[in-house]
């Protein structure tokens, strides 16, 4: 039979609301009183019911967190911030993968509710505004985080898109490279981020004499997206003597290297290649791929501090807040 919050009132000689008392750290104790119940909860082994207690105290420590794949490596790494973060303050999460099913993503905000969860945090590849409605509607701190669309002033962490893609091609004129593909996928759609990535390119090569550059359009942001297209971007770099491809993400240029391979184009040698995001693989494959980094796991942290800074009546920052920028040189990207 388990420990009563009765049975340590009893053994403490005290009542059982001072027992809660001393719990819930709500009302004062005397010390002598406090320290009678400490030593008959740990004679006891009593550990209170923490559903009970938050009905009580109106707060569950937990935080919701709705993700699209925990098997993708930068939503782990994501995952991995909040946790950590969430810790050193004495929250715990709760998680749920939604594989991209906006139905099940509003499912889960809803079940997240159930459970009192005192903010959510929710990762998407696709902009389900019906459940981003959803989730402000329940009036608790919410963070927005998507890799690949604007997020239209809500709550989010990032890293500046625009800045990202005029450093990064800066970068490679930096290392000679006249002639410069970019690589994009979804630009026509309003709410892409791709339009930022994109300005910033062309800004780049503007303020920059005697360059030229380019766009293509990929069917995907994959790997095997990046690899279908390399026929059709092996002929540009012929017709247009491309020395540099820069891609809008890492499994494109990740795909593309792997064409490259395979059809005898070497890297860097014949064709400099960079990607943006800096994911697990972008180092683990050779060449070692020079990318943007994207610090997945520091989005994560601060996501879930900014909301406990509002659970605790702290100062927040702004809604968009933007994490500092760096190039990853690497070994896919050489001096023209």
């Amino acid at each position: 039979m388990s420990v009563t919050i009765k049975d340590v009132a009893k053994l403490a000689n005290v009542s059982i609301s001072t027992v809660s008392r001393v719990i819930n750290n709500s009302k004062p104790v005397s010390r002598e009183a406090r320290q009678r119940v400490l030593d008959a909860i740990e004679e006891l082994g009593y550990k209170p019911n923490q559903v009970a207690r938050s009905l009580v105290t109106r707060r569950s420590n937990l935080i919701g967190v709705i993700i699209t794949d925990i098997g993708n490596s930068y939503v782990a790494e994501m995952v991995r911030g909040v946790e950590e973060v969430g810790r050193m303050y004495k929250y715990d999460i709760v998680l749920s993968s939604s594989y991209g099913n906006p139905n099940t993503e509003k499912k889960f905000a809803q079940l997240l509710m159930s459970k009192q969860v005192e903010g959510i945090i929710l990762v998407s590849e696709k902009p389900n505004w019906d459940v981003i409605e959803e989730i402000e509607g329940y009036k608790i701190p919410f963070v927005y985080l998507n890799r690949y669309y604007d997020s239209l002033d809500k709550p989010t962490v990032s890293i500046d898109n625009y800045e990202a893609a005029f450093e990064m091609t800066k970068y490679l004129l930096s290392l000679g490279h006249k002639n410069i593909l970019y690589v994009t996928n979804n630009e026509d759609n309003e709410t892409s981020l791709e339009k930022f990535k994109i300005d910033g390119y062309i800004k780049a090569l503007e303020d920059t004499e005697g360059v030229k550059g380019h766009v293509y359009s990929s069917s995907g942001f994959g790997i095997e997206d990046g690899y279908n297209m390399g026929e059709e971007v092996a002929k540009l770099i012929k017709e247009n003597d491309i020395t540099a491809v820069f891609c809008c993400q890492d499994e494109l240029a990740i795909g593309f290297l792997n064409y490259c391979y395979d059809n005898g184009i070497k890297v860097p040698h014949d064709i400099s290649v960079c990607g943006y995001g800096d994911t697990k693989i972008a180092s683990i494959y050779r060449p070692r791929l020079t990318t943007v980094k994207e610090p997945y796991y520091d989005i994560g942290a601060v996501a879930i501090r900014r909301i406990i800074k509002i659970l605790k009546n702290e100062e927040v920052e702004k809604e968009h807040i933007y994490l500092p920028i760096r190039i990853m040189e690497r070994e896919s990207c050489r001096k023209v």
